[in-house]
């Protein structure tokens, strides 16, 4: 039988938790007890969160993309309606200092780890359009790619 294991919060979801409760206070000065943001980096969705919140406290534009269609009801036979974005699209579109970026989410922690055929034709498509394109594994990850990333500008 396999140990449960527990999570061990990285300090880069501990920093994106201060920055958060920074940028709360920031804009609620007269809130005695402003509430405290908790992040994970150990699931799809928790990643995804914690990438999108990063770029946006540090005062740039992300969004989380959903290329899911969405399921309806019709005389008691379920019907599906495909989505309308592009097939194999990254979860997160990005702009960074002028710049087009797009992140695909491979959380480690949930052991996703392969892009599918047309995420990989997605990825060409930004990359020959001169846009960036990440895979974003763990909270960790994303911080050092972020880092490097914003040096490679300044120079």
């Amino acid at each position: 039988m396999k140990a449960k294991q527990y999570y061990r919060k990285p300090e880069s979801v501990k920093k994106l938790e201060q920055l958060a409760f920074d940028d709360i206070k920031a804009r609620n000065p007269n809130f005695p007890y402003p509430p405290k943001r908790i992040y994970r980096d150990d699931s799809t969705n928790n990643l995804t969160k914690c990438i999108v919140d990063w770029i946006c406290l540090n005062g740039y534009q992300a969004e989380r993309i959903n290329s899911t269609g969405r399921r309806f009801i019709v005389n008691g036979a379920e019907r599906w309606i495909k989505g309308s974005g592009t097939i194999g699209t990254a979860d997160i579109s990005a702009t960074i200092r002028g710049r087009s970026v797009k992140i695909e989410v491979k959380c480690k922690a949930t052991g996703d780890k392969y892009q599918s055929k047309h995420q990989k034709q997605y990825q060409q498509q930004i990359e020959q359009a001169g846009g960036v394109y990440i895979i974003a594994r763990d909270f960790n990850q994303f911080i050092e790619w972020y880092n490097h990333f914003l040096n490679e500008l300044k120079q």
